[in-house]
């Protein structure tokens, strides 16, 4: 006997698929759901106006600022020096203006 779900209800099992790392196939033959029925319904969720995706995070990723450059100004020299200048290069050039 075919089931008629709502759209909420499909809603539902659309978001539950998402988060649970099971392909589209995996996920409707542990649950006895016609492929088929799933992405027309998927189809017509999407077709609603105003539909949200749904976004799932896999990777949390550390936003690092651009390091700024070492200046270094001896009266009217200014001198700018990568960020990654090693420090044994930085301490000789610092020797010299001294």
């Amino acid at each position: 006997m075919r089931k008629t779900r709502s759209l909420e209800q499909w809603r539902s099992i659309i978001e539950d698929q998402q988060s649970s790392d099971l392909t589209i196939t995996e996920y409707c033959q542990q649950n006895a759901l016609s492929k088929t029925t799933f992405y027309a319904a998927k189809n017509k969720l999407k077709a609603l106006p105003g539909n949200f995706v749904r976004a799932k995070m896999t990777k949390k990723s550390d936003v690092i600022k651009p390091q700024q450059p070492i200046t270094l100004v001896v009266g009217k020299v200014k001198v700018s020096l990568p960020p990654t200048m090693p420090a044994t290069y930085l301490s000789q050039l610092l020797r010299e203006f001294a």
